[in-house]
C-alpha cells in the first residue's frame, strides 16, 4: 500500500493571535479546523482573558480541550454589546454550524406532541413528532400517543375542531358530505361550510386555551349555559351541557395537581458522570404536569454541571423561540417560557440567562434551585426520572463510546494509518443490467452516520457508449466527488485567514476552500475524508485508486470491502487484509458498506420508477419537465388538461399561446399545431436548460 500523508494535528501556537489583537469585551468566538469547518463555539465576558486560557501549555489543558485546540487551525471572534447578546449569538451559531466539540443534547426518545396547526385556514388538531413547524401550537410532550388521542376524544365534545387529514378534508369538500365525526357532532364540519373560517379559528383558539391550563373559564361558561337551559325547561340541552362539563373534568383529572399555588414552572433534573449525563424536565402549567421530556448528552467538552444547565436552557428555550414564528396572525407563544425555571444547579452566567429568558417571555423569569416544600419534592422526582433514563440509556448503548473508539483504532492498525479515521466515506453503485446507474456516498464521523452529508450520484458515462461496468462507474463517481472538492477548495482560495482589528472575519477571504465566501457556510464537498471505502474487491479499489491518482490526491487512505468473505482490499496489494469476525473494526466497515448499499438502491429505484413512468406530455414537442409539472399541478390531472382550451393553458405561468396550442394539438388530434414560429420551442429550450439535471442528486 502506498504511504499516506495525512495532515498532522496543528500546534495552537501557529494560529494564536497576539494578545493585543483580542478585544477585552464581551463576544462569541469560533475555532475552525484546517478546512474552515467550525468545530467549537463559545462566549465570554472578556474575549481576551477567555481565549488566553486556550493558548497556555497544552499539557495543562483538559484532554478534550487539548483535542479541540490541536484539531483547530484558526480562531475568529465577534464583539457584541452585552453578555445577553453573546448568549443569543452563541446559541444561533451552535445551531447553524453544529460544532463537533460543543455539547449536544439529544432526545432520549421521540416524544409525541399534541399540535394545533393555527397557520392553516381551518386549524387541525393532530399528534405530531419530530421537528416543530412554524405557525403550529404545541402541547406536551407526552409519554404516549394514545394518551393524547384519549384526551382529544374527550375534548371534541366541547371543542369540535377539525382532526382530519388534508386529503380527507378535500374529498369531503368535493362530495359535499362530512366524515363520520361530522355526523356524531365531534367535528364542526368546516369542510361542508357548517361553520365559518373565523368561527372555526375561534373554536381552535378555545381548545388551545383549555390545553394551556385555562380550564376553569370553560367549565364556568358551560355551567352558566346549563343552568340557563334548565331554567327554560330545555332539559335535553341542559343534559348535553352537563355531559360536556363531565368530559372537561375527566380531561383535567388525567393531570393531577402537583403545585398547589397553580404556578407555571419547568423543573429540570440532571444526573451524570465524566462521560455523559441524562436530563429530565417536567413542564408544569397551572399547577399540573402538562408534559415530560428527556435528553442524553455526551460530554465532548470540559463542562461542569452549571455549564450543562446553561447549554440545556439555551437549547430548550432557544428552540421554542425559533419555531414560534408568526403566520397569518398567529403570535409567538410566550408561555413556552414559564414564570419559574427550577434547576438542580444555577447556570454559570445566571444573570445573563435570566435576562435572556425574560426577553423571550416578555415578563420576569426566575431561575432558582428549589430548597424546600412541594417544589423541592417535585425536583427530587424529576431527578429520579433522570437516573432511570441514564440507566436505560447505558443499558441500550453499553460500551458504545468505547466500542466506537475501539473500532476506529482497529481500522487504523489494520490499514497502517497514522491516525484514527475520524471521517470515513463509503461508495457503492446500483443498477439494473446497466440501466439507471446510481451511486451513493455515505459519511460516518467518529463512528456515527452523518446523514446530512450523504450524496447521490447519477452515473453519466461517456457519450456514445453503452452501460458502464462497476469499475468504470466507481472511477467516475470518485473522480466527480474529489474533482468537486478540489474545485471548491481552489474557488475559495488557499490563503490564510486574515482577521480585522476586532478579530471578525467578515471582510477577510475564506481559507482552505470548504466555506462559501458569500454565506460563510460549508460548501457541499468541503471536507476530504481520512478514509475512502468502496463496496467491492480488487477491481473496484484499483478503479478508485486510479481516480485519486489522476487528481493528484495522495493524503486520503483507500480500501475496499468485498462481500463474499468480508475481505479488506488495499490498493496495489495482491492479498487482502483479514479482520477477525468479532472485530469491531470489521463491524463498522460492514455497517458503512450496508448503509451505502441501501442508499444506492434507494436512488436507483427512484430513477427507475421515474424513468418508467411515461406521460402523454412527454411526447409534446418542446415541452420540458418543469412546464409539464406546472400544467399537471394547475389542472390536477391529464384528463382535465385534455378538456382545457388554448386560452386556459396559456394562462398557466410559463406557458405562451403557441406552446398552449402545441399542447392542445398533441393531446387532441382534432386541433392542428401552430408551428409558424419557433418561439415556443425557444422558450422551452430556455426552461429546460435552467432546470436541467446536473447528474448530482441530493446535492
Amino acid at each position: 500500500m502506498a504511504p499516506t500523508t495525512l495532515v498532522p494535528m496543528a500546534d495552537p501556537a501557529t494560529y494564536r493571535p497576539a494578545p493585543g489583537e483580542i478585544p477585552d469585551s464581551p463576544g462569541v468566538y469560533r475555532f475552525r479546523d484546517e478546512h474552515g469547518r467550525v468545530i467549537y463555539v463559545g462566549k465570554a465576558k472578556s474575549l481576551r482573558s477567555r481565549l488566553a486560557n486556550y493558548f497556555q501549555d497544552v499539557a495543562n489543558l483538559h484532554p478534550r480541550t487539548q483535542t479541540m485546540v490541536t484539531t483547530a487551525a484558526s480562531v475568529q471572534w465577534t464583539v457584541v454589546a452585552t453578555e445577553v447578546e453573546a448568549l443569543a449569538l452563541e446559541y444561533s451559531w451552535i445551531k447553524e454550524f453544529d460544532p463537533r466539540f460543543n455539547i449536544k443534547y439529544r432526545d432520549d426518545k421521540s416524544y409525541p406532541y399534541l399540535a394545533v396547526t393555527l397557520a392553516d385556514e381551518f386549524p387541525r388538531v393532530q399528534v405530531m413528532r419530530g421537528a416543530k413547524r412554524p405557525g403550529t401550537r404545541y402541547f406536551g410532550p407526552y409519554a404516549h400517543a394514545w394518551a393524547i388521542r384519549e384526551t382529544v376524544d374527550l375534548l371534541l365534545r366541547v371543542f369540535p375542531v377539525r382532526t382530519c387529514s388534508t386529503g380527507v378534508f378535500k374529498r369531503a369538500n368535493q362530495q359535499g358530505r362530512p366524515c363520520l365525526l361530522g355526523y356524531i357532532d365531534k367535528c364542526s364540519a368546516p369542510c361542508v361550510g357548517r361553520i365559518t373560517p373565523a368561527d372555526h379559528r375561534e373554536l381552535a383558539q378555545d381548545f388551545c386555551d383549555f390545553m394551556a391550563g385555562d380550564a376553569a373559564k370553560f367549565t364556568r361558561r358551560l355551567a352558566q349555559r346549563m343552568r340557563a337551559a334548565a331554567a327554560e325547561l330545555d332539559f335535553e340541552q341542559a343534559g348535553r351541557l352537563r355531559d360536556d362539563i363531565a368530559a372537561l373534568e375527566r380531561a383535567m383529572e388525567r393531570n393531577a395537581v402537583v403545585l398547589a399555588d397553580g404556578t407555571d414552572a419547568d423543573i429540570f433534573g440532571l444526573v451524570g458522570d465524566d462521560l455523559e449525563a441524562a436530563v429530565q424536565v417536567f413542564h408544569v402549567r397551572d399547577g399540573r404536569i402538562r408534559g415530560q421530556r428527556g435528553w442524553v448528552v455526551e460530554k465532548v467538552e470540559d463542562a461542569t454541571d452549571a455549564d450543562l444547565v446553561e447549554r440545556l436552557l439555551q437549547q430548550v428555550y432557544g428552540a421554542e423561540q425559533s419555531i414560534d414564528t408568526t403566520q397569518r396572525g398567529v403570535t409567538s407563544d410566550a408561555r413556552a417560557v414559564p414564570r419559574e425555571v427550577l434547576v438542580p444547579v444555577l447556570p454559570t452566567e445566571v444573570d445573563q440567562v435570566q435576562a435572556w429568558l425574560t426577553g423571550l417571555r416578555g415578563a420576569h423569569v426566575d431561575i432558582r434551585v428549589p430548597q424546600r416544600g412541594e417544589k423541592r419534592e417535585l425536583a427530587e422526582t424529576v431527578r429520579r426520572n433522570a437516573e432511570h433514563a441514564l440507566a436505560l440509556h447505558r443499558t441500550r448503548r453499553a460500551g458504545d463510546l468505547t466500542t466506537r473508539s475501539q473500532a476506529l483504532r482497529e481500522i487504523q492498525e489494520a490499514l497502517d494509518l497514522p491516525s484514527a479515521p475520524l471521517r470515513i466515506e463509503c461508495y457503492d453503485v446500483s443498477h439494473n443490467q446497466g440501466t439507471f446507474q446510481s451511486a451513493s456516498m455515505v459519511v460516518f464521523e467518529d463512528g456515527l452516520a452523518r446523514k446530512s452529508e450523504y450524496r447521490h450520484f447519477s452515473v453519466r458515462g461517456a457519450e456514445g457508449q453503452g452501460a458502464r461496468d462497476d469499475t468504470e462507474s466507481m472511477h467516475e463517481v470518485i473522480t466527480r466527488r474529489f474533482r468537486r472538492y478540489l474545485a471548491e477548495r481552489t474557488a475559495s482560495g488557499d490563503v490564510e485567514l486574515e482577521l480585522g482589528e476586532d478579530g471578525s472575519d467578515d471582510d477577510a477571504p475564506s481559507r482552505s476552500g470548504p466555506v462559501d465566501p458569500s454565506t460563510g457556510r460549508p460548501t457541499r464537498f468541503a471536507y476530504p475524508p481520512n478514509l475512502v471505502v468502496v463496496d467491492g474487491g480488487q477491481p473496484q479499489v484499483a478503479a478508485a485508486a486510479a481516480a485519486l491518482a489522476e487528481l493528484g490526491i495522495d493524503d486520503v487512505a483507500l480500501c475496499g470491502l468485498a462481500k463474499r468473505l468480508e475481505e479488506v482490499w488495499l490498493p496495489g496489494e495482491d492479498y487482502p487484509v483479514i479482520l477477525e469476525r468479532s472485530s469491531e473494526g470489521l463491524y463498522l466497515l460492514q455497517r458503512l458498506r450496508d448503509e451505502a448499499h441501501r442508499f444506492a438502491i434507494s436512488a436507483h429505484r427512484k430513477r427507475r420508477s421515474k424513468g418508467m413512468t411515461v406521460s402523454a406530455l412527454d411526447a409534446v414537442p418542446g415541452l420540458g419537465p418543469a412546464r409539464s409539472a406546472a400544467l399537471l399541478k394547475h389542472f390536477g390531472s391529464l384528463k382535465r388538461l385534455r378538456l382545457a382550451s388554448v386560452e386556459e393553458i396559456a394562462s398557466v405561468r410559463g406557458m405562451g399561446a403557441r406552446t398552449a396550442a402545441t399542447v392542445v394539438a398533441a393531446l387532441r388530434t382534432d386541433v392542428p399545431p401552430d408551428t409558424s414560429s419557433g418561439r415556443a420551442v425557444d422558450e422551452v429550450a430556455t426552461t429546460e436548460g435552467a432546470g436541467a439535471n446536473t447528474g448530482m442528486l441530493g446535492s
